[in-house]
């Protein structure tokens, strides 16, 4: 996936993506399903638009190091989902140890209660466990399900649905959808692992972190150094991170998925921030709605890959949507490439329904009238506004520091004690 200004890479050069003149009559949306790592991501990706969620509870996920909820949670979580017509999915993907199989049993057994809508799994015990209490599940990336014999046999153990091997090309997808009538689910956007599915021990065999256990400390993103012992000499090798991946974005070519009959389209991120979970389940259903109203434009395509760059990511890259991922699909840097950051300003001290204004106490930096700002809550999610103008201890002005009070408007319902944070651009 082309950054914003520089050429496309090879992979997509060989495989432009269609221009839009009205959608396929034939297909039906895909379900849009976004990371929620705690209460305000969750929140996040409702109000931005997602159709479902996943998350893990505690244990026994591959995202250990994340927030996560407590198990007692589930029923709030059902219930507000349910409330605005969100599915919920519980991850219990890593692989389970025999003295664990009691704990899944209690966690499948508190899923069903509460009316989660599917289990996602690739430990076959985590599989015939929902199946002896009768809960749905699908089988997680991890599973590597790169083809329809495998698929339908997940299915003949009682799946309803598969999470794609991400080293399916798009070629590969709808052979694979052709022959079987199993849900579907492939990732769109986020992170990408080297290993195969995910299924690395390099944390492990360095630090005792087991990637298979949730436990990963991402030793591969790093900068590798090759030591020779002979003259005990050292060099870095060259200016990519060879272990390092850019991230997934396919947002250019979505098109070309949705007409793959893919039944639900993943956002990778549980361990990122919420503004990254608003922006990218923004982007991502804007463009999945245009597709079906006919008015998805390769320009409203650039403007959304714009948008999805100001937030976390390592670079863009097709992944192996179009073939085998060359050397210019590594990240290039450690870290974030997106080109916005937030810094903390100040709390919600009040708001005012009636008249739809914010009362904000500043508590570090300054604001400035023009400036565009992040309001962060856990009730509230993320709610991303320009400060046109703004009254300063009840005086109409252009900049406040720390100490001032302000006060604007915001159509969105904030909440006493959310988090303001200023929107600033980067320069990489």
């Amino acid at each position: 996936m082309p950054e914003s200004g520089k050429t496309k890479n090879k992979n997509q050069k060989k495989n432009p993506h269609v221009q839009i003149e009205k959608p396929n009559s034939n297909l039906k949306p895909p379900e849009l399903m976004a990371p929620a790592g705690d209460w305000v991501m969750l929140t996040a990706a409702v109000n931005a638009g997602a159709n479902a969620v996943y998350f893990g509870v505690e244990k026994l996920n591959m995202r250990a190091k994340a927030v996560n909820f407590r198990l007692e949670e589930l029923d709030k979580i059902v219930e507000f989902c349910k409330s605005k017509n969100v599915k919920t999915y519980l991850t219990l993907n890593t692989i389970v140890f025999e003295e664990e199989l009691a704990e899944v049993d209690e966690i499948i057994s508190e899923a069903k209660k509460n009316g989660v809508d599917a289990v996602i799994c690739w430990d076959l015990a985590v599989a015939q466990k929902c199946r002896e209490q009768n809960m749905p599940f699908c089988i997680s990336t991890q599973g590597s399900v790169s083809n329809s014999v495998s698929a339908n046999f997940y299915k003949s153990l009682g799946a309803k649905r598969v999470v794609l091997a991400r080293e399916c090309s798009l070629d590969e997808i709808k052979k694979i959808r052709a022959n079987t009538d199993l849900e579907i689910e492939a990732f769109v956007h986020g992170a990408m692992c080297i290993a195969v599915s995910g299924r690395c021990f390099m944390s492990h065999h360095l630090f005792g972190k087991s990637a298979n256990r949730g436990e990963c400390v991402q030793p591969c993103r790093r900068e590798f150094e090759v030591h020779d012992a002979t003259v005990h000499k050292s060099m870095l090798l060259g200016d990519d991170y060879v272990l390092s991946p850019k991230d997934l974005c396919s947002i250019e070519y979505i098109d070309l998925l949705l007409e793959a009959g893919i039944d639900s389209f993943k956002i990778e991120g549980r361990k990122r921030s919420p503004e990254y979970v608003a922006q990218t389940v923004k982007a991502y259903r804007t463009a999945i709605d245009l597709y079906f109203e006919g008015k998805l434009t390769s320009e409203v395509k650039k403007q959304l890959l714009i948008e999805l760059e100001e937030v976390y990511n390592r670079g863009f890259s097709s992944g192996f949507y179009f073939g085998k991922p060359g050397s210019e699909e590594y990240a290039g840097i450690y870290g974030s490439k997106a080109t916005t950051k937030k810094e903390y300003r100040g709390k919600v001290i009040n708001y005012f329904k009636k008249a739809k204004a914010v009362h904000v106490l500043l508590e570090a930096g300054e604001i400035k009238a023009g400036d565009s700002i992040y309001i962060i809550g856990t009730t509230t999610g993320v709610v991303e506004l320009k400060l046109e103008s703004f009254l300063k201890n009840d005086v109409e002005a252009d900049s406040a520091q720390k100490g001032d009070e302000i006060t604007f408007i915001c159509e969105n319902e904030i909440r006493p004690r959310d988090l303001v944070y200023l929107k600033k651009q980067t320069f990489l």
